[in-house]
This record gives structure tokens, C-alpha cells and sequence, in this order.
């Protein structure tokens, strides 16, 4: 009677297991396609990098204007630490670095910040959604603070992946007040900014 329990026992588990690998194999397929498509609006070349397992997450986080070595970071710092219980730390970390990739890359697809909120609780409808809807890339979208610097800014360079946009170095009298302009002076001309010509006069 034991057996007839066990093999039951055993039934089950094997098909949970098989369910759950056409589940991921499924979910991986998907996503990978989805990942294609997002790197052909962006100008990556090679529909082989979305294939690609972790490297294809590296793009995305570049794309998203944060540096890609932060996911073998996060991947390595979660399997290395997990024997003492502070794993999920680095797996939490990657979760919302890759949130904030998300954000990035939705803006340079003309969607709002709030669409983020979708990939955090439905990453796969978002991927779709960015994926098959007629929003182009917008390289020209302000460069995130911490592009240019930092540990989180990508100075990274691969072939056939664009260079993201840094962001650019503070002009003087950045951060003036609002509706400020400093005082009229008799025959003073603001300086020429660099690669702008004035328009002909009459």
C-alpha cells in the first residue's frame, strides 16, 4: 500500500516538474522574441544577442543607460552569498536596477514613467507591449544623471550595440532660479555657444 502512495507521491512531483519546465521554456521563448524586437527598435544589430541568456539582460540594462555589468554583479553576489543568507539582497538589487532599466528604455519608447509599474508586476505583457506597438526609439531622451559617472553610469562599448547618450556636463549657471536673467549691460553680447551660428541679419 506504501508503494501505491509513493509512485502517486512521485507522479505528481515529476508532472509539476515538467509542467514548470514548458512554463519557463515558454516564458523564455517569449521573452526572448520580445527582447528581438525591443533590440531592433533601438538599433542593436544581431537578433542572436536576445537569445542569449544573461548577455541579452546585459543589453537591456545598457539600453536602459546603466552599466551591463551590473547584472553579473547582482547574478554572482546572489549565488555567492546565498549560503549565508544575504543572497536575496543582490537579487532584490538586480530586481529593481532592472525596474529602473525598464523605465529608461520606456522613455526612449515614448512611454510615460508610469508603464514601469507594468514590467514590475507583468514584465512579459510589458515586453509585448514595447515590443509590437509603432513607438520608434528616441535616442534624443535627456541622459539619466548617472549615465556619465559612477558605478551604475555604462562606459561600456560593444559592437552592434549603440552608444546610449551620457549625460552631459553641467553648463554654467545651471540650476539658476526660475525666471531669473541677469541684468541688461549696455553693449554686452552673450557668448557663442559652440556649433550654433546666428541667423543672418537682413
Amino acid at each position: 500500500m506504501d508503494s501505491y502512495y509513493d509512485s502517486g507521491y512521485l507522479a505528481v512531483v515529476f508532472g509539476i516538474v515538467i509542467f514548470s519546465v514548458i512554463i519557463g521554456l515558454a516564458g523564455y521563448v517569449l521573452g526572448s522574441l520580445f527582447l528581438m524586437k525591443i533590440f531592433d527598435k533601438a538599433g542593436v544589430e544581431g537578433k542572436w544577442r536576445a537569445w542569449v541568456p544573461v548577455y541579452n539582460a546585459m543589453i537591456f540594462f545598457k539600453l536602459g543607460d546603466l552599466s551591463p555589468w551590473l547584472v553579473l554583479y547582482g547574478i554572482a553576489g546572489a549565488a555567492l552569498l546565498s549560503w549565508i543568507g544575504i543572497g536575496y539582497a543582490f537579487s532584490l538589487a538586480l530586481g529593481v536596477f532592472s525596474a529602473i532599466a525598464a523605465w529608461r528604455i520606456g522613455l526612449k519608447l515614448q512611454k510615460d514613467a508610469v508603464w514601469v509599474v507594468l514590467y514590475v508586476f507583468l514584465s512579459i505583457v510589458w515586453l509585448g507591449i514595447n515590443a509590437f506597438d509603432k513607438s520608434r526609439w528616441n535616442p534624443n531622451i535627456q541622459p539619466a544623471s548617472w549615465a556619465s559617472n559612477g558605478f551604475l553610469g555604462d562606459r561600456t562599448v560593444w559592437n552592434g550595440v549603440p552608444v546610449q547618450p551620457a549625460a552631459a556636463a553641467p553648463q554654467p549657471g545651471y540650476g539658476a532660479p526660475q525666471g531669473y536673467a541677469p541684468p541688461a549691460q549696455p553693449g554686452y553680447a552673450p557668448p557663442a555657444q559652440p556649433g550654433y551660428a546666428p541667423p543672418a541679419g537682413p
